[in-house]
């Protein structure tokens, strides 16, 4: 397989805590996955996107964004999350991924360009580690992560424990042995920081980080990212009154 890197997109309409939460308007009639769609094609014009959703029938409304966008589209296991990474990469012949989670509309895209600057085919997963945790663990919002294709053949010929396949990269930063791992320092604004909570999990989140999104959108225009959140928030404690009350609650 020729070495093919790739934006991989995990979405789906289902969830436990806020049903919906992809389809909602969330700024201005656009749904989360519209706004990090519009961030990736406008910073990342050359990189192909992947929108990977469940085989649930709901999920087929996907398919309209991904035309409409031109990325590509695929539907795999619905309970199998590791299945239906593997599954697309193989279907597009891909074999480095970009993992993106449609929860995180405040993706910061200059942290993304120095995690694919960072790319090359000695590691099997990168990612930012902060606050000594991988960056997927914490509360952010702002980063994605790089698997290639073969650790996550790797990590399904390894273990069937739903832990695992539910959360794809998890086994490879916990078994450091048998996997080739580099974390990248994050920027150095949230190094200490505990109770910022920029990621969408509960209708709290959404309510929150609606009204974030759009008072950053009157300052800054889309041109906004980890430094310029921090210091909004800074300023704007009530905000980070219910992020500290939803960590409480959604801790990973």
């Amino acid at each position: 397989m020729k070495e093919k890197l790739a934006f991989l997109i995990q979405v789906r309409t289902g969830s436990t805590r806020m049903p919906n939460k992809m389809v909602n308007s969330f700024w201005q009639n656009k749904t989360i996955p519209e706004i990090i769609l519009d961030k990736l094609i406008s910073s990342f014009p050359d990189m192909e996107i992947i929108l990977a959703t469940s085989d649930n029938k709901r999920d087929i409304i996907f398919e309209k964004l991904a035309k409409r966008f031109e990325i590509k589209f695929f539907q795999g296991n619905e309970n199998d999350v590791l299945e239906r990474f593997i599954q697309a990469a193989e279907y597009y012949n891909i074999s480095k991924i970009v993992r993106i989670c449609a929860d995180n509309p405040f993706l910061d895209m200059e942290e993304m360009q120095y995690l694919i600057s960072n790319i090359d085919d000695t590691f099997d997963y990168i990612s930012f580690k902060v606050n000594n945790s991988p960056s997927i663990k914490t509360h952010f919002g702002f980063w994605a992560e790089y698997v290639s294709l073969s650790a996550l053949n790797k990590v399904n010929e390894k273990t069937q424990e739903n832990l695992y396949r539910e959360h794809v990269t998890n086994y490879i930063y916990t078994n450091p042995e048998i996997f080739n791992i580099k974390f990248l320092n994050p920027n150095k604004n949230v190094i200490g920081v505990e109770n910022v909570r920029m990621t969408i999990d509960t209708a709290e989140d959404f309510q929150n980080l609606q009204q974030i999104y759009d008072e950053l959108h009157k300052l800054h225009k889309n041109k906004f990212g980890i430094d310029e959140i921090l210091e909004f928030l800074e300023s704007n404690k009530d905000y980070q009154s219910v992020m500290s009350e939803q960590i409480k609650l959604n801790s990973k």
